[in-house]
């Protein structure tokens, strides 16, 4: 090995090293910078999640209503399975869609679907009605819940 080739191989490993090193001391330099970033990140988190509460919120109340104007407890929209259930019931929905909704990846979507339509329908809305409610639900729920509409029992099914 030739003596020049060890002292440029020395020499790269130095400046290699000096520009690690400098990369280290600029991390330090940034760290009052990532304070800033992360608490712009909590305070951010904070109104996003103050915003999912109120819509949370909102959707509940809407779902209380529709509950009571098919006289079902208010109550059962805030128990997470026992809403799903009581949604099955107020449409006439035989009690294994809600096997269907709760076991069946993919038959859920479905099945959500053609439940929504039916609420929707029970009183006496239309399919556009139910798509606003699947995609706008802290809009469309309060609205029949707190609307004027009336339930009407559909007839039951097997």
């Amino acid at each position: 090995m030739n003596i020049t080739n060890t002292k440029k191989a020395g020499i790269i490993s130095i400046a290699s090293l000096v520009s690690a090193s400098s990369l280290f001391a600029q991390s330090s330099d940034m760290s009052d910078n990532s304070a800033q970033v992360g608490a712009a990140a909590a305070i951010g988190g904070g109104i996003g999640g103050l915003f999912g509460l109120v819509v949370a919120v909102v959707v509940i109340a809407g779902m209380w209503k529709i509950f009571v104007k098919a006289g079902e407890p208010g109550w059962a929209a805030i128990i997470p399975i026992y809403n799903l259930y009581i949604i099955t019931k107020i449409t006439a929905k035989p009690i294994w869609w809600l096997l269907l909704l709760l076991l069946c990846p993919f038959i859920n979507i479905v099945f959500g679907i053609l439940l929504t339509v039916a609420l929707a329908k029970s009183f006496g809305k239309g399919v556009g009605f139910a798509i606003g409610m699947i995609l706008l639900p802290f809009v469309f729920y309060p609205m029949l819940g707190f609307g004027d509409a009336t339930y009407t029992a559909p007839p039951a099914q097997s």
